[in-house]
């Protein structure tokens, strides 16, 4: 009897796979929006990933009682899903290793990432993924606390194909509004919204070499928030060219209303979807060979092409055909 292989298993055999993410990252800085949109992740599905940030969130002088507010919430039943991540304070603030000992140290089996915001050199992102890992383990957890990490000064874009090699990434992040801040009016406060943030060539260089760097390192390249907070239309435009231009993978959301439209947008093309479906069972059918499919040649390179289109379509809550959702998640 033939063995049935999984894709994951008989396409990328000893090599690092691409991560299946949510398309849309959500961040909420207090403990009422973060339960806001944990009930929001429960009406919609687990179609995006929720940060709870302890960098922005915090007022001074609060950074401890945020932490404990956030390591709580992860750890609690309210995390149904396992989709909360934190933004610590930066490798500079002095809370940083708090936030760690906190909310790494009091919710490690159940915390999605660790985001870590204005690294400024690859050594310093290091550091804060050995301080992560160390605490992760020391507090039982058996695996990995999955990384991200912000590319939003100069420092950080000079080393970013570095930092993306680093041990344990999942994704870098594109941060806009302090890259611009950092150019001290070199950039104009026009080009932090569409079109400018894609058509500036300072802006445009940065964007494809974040994204550039994580692809070439099986990492998911996140875009920047969108200023428009409710015209669905804008919004889903950014993602659009995000996405289509320049190769993002995933957006931040700062706002509700803005989920929806991301995940949309994020989505890939329904005809992809059903032709990879077709694609991938009749290669599975055939021990992964190459085949014919409506008069063409595919092999593993287009078996790897079609399995990132599927994954990327479940994990956007699009309808896989039902042979293939049997075949590839359902026994995952």
């Amino acid at each position: 009897m033939t063995t049935i292989v999984h894709p994951k298993d008989a396409l990328f055999s000893g090599e690092k796979t691409f991560p299946a993410l949510a398309a849309c990252e959500h961040f909420a800085g207090s403990e009422k929006l973060i339960v806001k949109a944990l009930a929001l992740q429960d009406e919609m599905g687990p179609v995006f990933d929720i940060t709870c940030d302890c960098e922005d969130g915090a007022r001074a002088g609060e950074e401890r009682a945020h932490a404990e507010m956030v390591a709580r919430v992860i750890a609690s039943p309210l995390n149904r899903h396992g989709k909360l991540g934190v933004r610590i304070h930066d490798p500079s603030h002095p809370a940083w290793r708090q936030d760690v000992e906190i909310v790494v140290g009091g919710a490690a089996q159940r915390l999605a990432y660790v985001t870590i915001p204005k690294a400024t050199a690859t050594q310093q992102v290091a550091e804060v993924i050995e301080y992560v890992q160390s605490t992760a383990r020391q507090s039982g957890r058996s695996t990995p606390v999955p990384i991200h990490v912000l590319i939003e000064t100069h420092g950080a874009l000079r080393d970013v194909h570095a930092i993306a090699a680093l041990p344990h990434l999942e994704v870098l992040d594109f941060g806009l509004m302090d890259f611009v801040s950092g150019h001290h009016g070199a950039i104009p406060a026009s080009a932090m919204r569409s079109p400018g943030q894609f058509e500036h060539p300072l802006l445009a260089r940065a964007k494809a070499e974040v994204s550039a760097a994580a692809l070439a390192n099986g990492v998911v390249p996140a875009h920047n928030v969108c200023l428009n907070l409710k015209d669905a239309e804008v919004i889903s435009g950014d993602a659009s060219r995000a996405r289509h231009a320049f190769g993002f993978q995933r957006m931040w959301s700062i706002y509700p209303a803005q989920i929806a439209p991301i995940v949309q947008a994020m989505q890939p093309d329904f005809r992809e979807v059903h032709d990879g479906a077709e694609i991938l069972l009749a290669a599975q059918a055939a021990d992964w060979g190459p085949i014919q499919y409506q008069g063409e040649l595919h092999d593993r390179a287009t078996y790897r092409y079609f399995w990132g289109v599927l994954q990327k379509a479940n994990a956007t809550g699009m309808s896989v055909p039902e042979r293939a959702r049997q075949a590839f998640f359902d026994r995952a």
